[in-house]
């Protein structure tokens, strides 16, 4: 089978991702097998091959946004079988007995493993997932529409519940990517008023297309403070500037792994019991609660395609910032 691996971390203008052929895995006991038809490209992605993430493994294959269908399962599955449509995220897998695990917190597991990154991820034609953590995708979604859910939806779902907005309160948005444009529809569906600071014209338009009151840059003034704020550029520097818009009693979540340093700041930007969130991965309960959203509502998720091979490419137009909404990857025979 066709992989696209990474063997050295480099800058992603190098393209570091080499298409190889090696032999299709086997599940084990409790694993099921997928046909990949597609996978979601994110920016955790990016970080993990220019080498901003550790990584555990070399070589590896990235991609934790995957939609596939059992082909092969293993023994004692019970949950899934051939045939089923699946999609796996960036969990891949927790170890059920820490503390964390034991009080409803697996996203903090001790011994967490990550899809792409402890494990092959879905840059392939075929991959291996723990069946409980495989979830059956909602027909309404075609495989291209599925994908930017499983992490772009999920984790952005988890960041729109941490940053503790109300229906009807203002919500804003920095960074407008794959997992903003997908919230910013949850968040119109729940009545809110959402301002989205972004660099880029077309994110801009795209936002206001979507449903945004507002949209402009993060140095720009709205005319009003927001509720609650989520930021998902990697970019430390806008902590400062988004709290500076933030309301007395307001929560700043942060929504991306990995972020440059956050500048020094006055404390008053944090006074008046404004409160500063990291979001860290999902729990397999974020996945279902999620995908259950997304199908009621339904979301419209705006995507790019590239064939597998071009993994290099999408990766580095997503640091270009040149993507409106997600990149996909399409898997063909």
């Amino acid at each position: 089978m066709k992989v696209m691996q990474l063997h050295q971390p480099a800058p992603i203008g190098t393209s570091p991702l080499r298409a190889v052929e090696v032999d299709p895995p086997q599940p084990g006991p409790g694993q099921v097998r997928l046909k990949i038809q597609t996978c979601g490209v994110c920016h955790t992605d990016l970080h993990l091959v220019e080498g901003d993430l550790s990584l555990p493994r070399l070589p590896t294959v990235p991609g934790h946004q995957v939609v596939g269908v059992v082909d092969m399962v293993g023994e004692s599955v019970t949950l899934h079988q051939p045939g089923d449509r699946l999609g796996v995220p960036w969990l891949y897998q927790t170890c059920g007995r820490c503390r964390f695990c034991r009080t409803n917190r697996e996203n903090l597991c001790e011994q967490i493993r990550f899809t792409g990154l402890h494990a092959n991820g879905g840059f392939a034609e075929y991959m291996l997932a723990d069946e409980k953590f495989a979830y059956p995708i909602p027909p309404i979604f075609s495989d291209v529409e599925a994908a930017p859910l499983l992490c772009a939806g999920v984790v952005g779902y988890r960041s729109l519940r941490l940053s503790r907005v109300k229906p009807g309160q203002r919500l804003g948005l920095y960074g407008f990517g794959a997992s903003a444009h997908l919230v910013l529809q949850v968040a119109c569906h729940w009545g809110c008023e959402v301002f989205v600071f972004t660099r880029k014209e077309h994110h801009r338009q795209l936002a206001r297309s979507l449903g945004a009151v507002w949209a402009g840059g993060a140095e720009d003034d709205p005319g009003v403070v927001m509720d609650s704020s989520i930021i998902f550029a990697p970019a430390g520097g806008l902590v400062p500037l988004a709290l500076q818009r933030l309301d007395r009693g307001g929560t700043l979540a942060l929504g991306g792994i990995h972020m440059s340093p956050i500048p020094e700041m006055p404390y008053d930007l944090l006074w008046h019991e404004r409160t500063l969130q990291s979001v860290a991965n999902s729990t397999r309960q974020d996945v279902r609660d999620f995908l259950q959203v997304a199908a009621e509502i339904p979301l419209k998720p705006e995507t790019e395609l590239f064939p597998l091979e071009q993994a290099n490419e999408a990766l580095l137009r997503l640091k270009q910032g040149q993507i409106n909404g997600a990149a996909v990857l399409e898997v063909k025979e």
